[in-house]
This record gives C-alpha cells, sequence and structure tokens, in this order.
C-alpha cells in the first residue's frame, strides 16, 4: 500500500496517520528529519495495522458466539430466566442498537455494535434479554439491570457515539480550528 507524507508548518508535534482509499496518509511536522520521519512512518504503519486487525477480529464475532454470550450473561445477571430462541447479529438496525421480540424469543444486535468494547456489546444484549422478562422500560426492567455493573457507562458510551454521529467528520488528526 503507498504512503504518502504530508509535512505541515502548523503541525508541531504530533503525528498521525489514516487509510484514504488504497494509500496510506501520515501527517508529520514540516522541521521533523528525514531519519525522524522514516520512524514515525514505521509506528504510524504498525499503529494502523493493530488497529485493523482488532476491528477485523471484532467484526468476525458470529451469531453461535453471540447465543453463547448471552447465555452467560442471563446465568449471571438474570439468574437464568431469560432464554432466547435466536441472538443474532443484523445489518438493517441503524436507528436502534438492539430489538426483541418477546412472543418469538428472538433477539437481533446491529452490527455497528460489533467494533465497540465488550462490555458495550454485553450492555446491549443485557438490555434485549432482560426485555424477554420484561416487555417495557418501567421500574421493574431497570432493576434487572442494576446486576450489571457497567450498565451506566456503557450507556454513556452510547450517548457518546451517538452524539459523535451527528459531528463533522474530519481525517484522524485534524481538529477543528
Amino acid at each position: 500500500m503507498p504512503v504518502e507524507i504530508r509535512r505541515s508548518a502548523r503541525r508541531t508535534r504530533s503525528v498521525s496517520a489514516y487509510r484514504e482509499g488504497d494509500r496510506t496518509i501520515v501527517l508529520i511536522p514540516a522541521r521533523m528529519s528525514e531519519a525522524e520521519e522514516r520512524r514515525w512512518v514505521g509506528v504510524m504503519l504498525e499503529k494502523l495495522a493493530a488497529k485493523e486487525k482488532d476491528k477485523e477480529r471484532r467484526a468476525t464475532r458470529g451469531d453461535a458466539e453471540l447465543a453463547e454470550r448471552a447465555g452467560r450473561l442471563s446465568d449471571r445477571y438474570l439468574d437464568g430466566r431469560a432464554r432466547p430462541d435466536s441472538v443474532r447479529w443484523v445489518t438493517n438496525q441503524n436507528s436502534r442498537w438492539g430489538s426483541c421480540t418477546p412472543a418469538e424469543g428472538s433477539i437481533r444486535l446491529s452490527h455497528r455494535l460489533q467494533p465497540m468494547p465488550e462490555y458495550v456489546v454485553d450492555y446491549v444484549l443485557l438490555h434485549e434479554l432482560a426485555h424477554l422478562l420484561v416487555p417495557g422500560h418501567g421500574p421493574d426492567f431497570w432493576r434487572l439491570l442494576e446486576a450489571y455493573p457497567r450498565t451506566e457507562r456503557a450507556r454513556g458510551y452510547l450517548e457518546g457515539v451517538v452524539a459523535a454521529d451527528r459531528l463533522p467528520h474530519l481525517p484522524d488528526g485534524d481538529h477543528p480550528a
């Protein structure tokens, strides 16, 4: 993959990199020596590769693993009372993180959750499992989720993702003036 180096007089210390189509863009300070440039290009290529590998690993979570995970979460936090008939990843949920159809015993999680931290996926899965026991979002429902210690943290994470989606998107390393 070709690498394009972009030097900037405004950039004084930070180095960043991102993929643009079939090439990698590395942004560096203009004053950086060629030796420093070579070193930083190597560092940034390694970081990007590790990030992509992690993203790929998370994206390969399958439905079978998700069903097993649902069983473990139900056992641990809901005394094993929530037993879905099916649990699967779906690509047609872009305005929800997950959904549950209690009458069918089915749970669907948005594929957008796949790159997120495990505790966030666990929270959404547990949230949908709780709907198998309590359909609405009343006090009985929220009492079920009190057992999961990262509920508030996961909710905050998801709120942040929603808020970030509303912001203008800039290439990695660029910041609004």
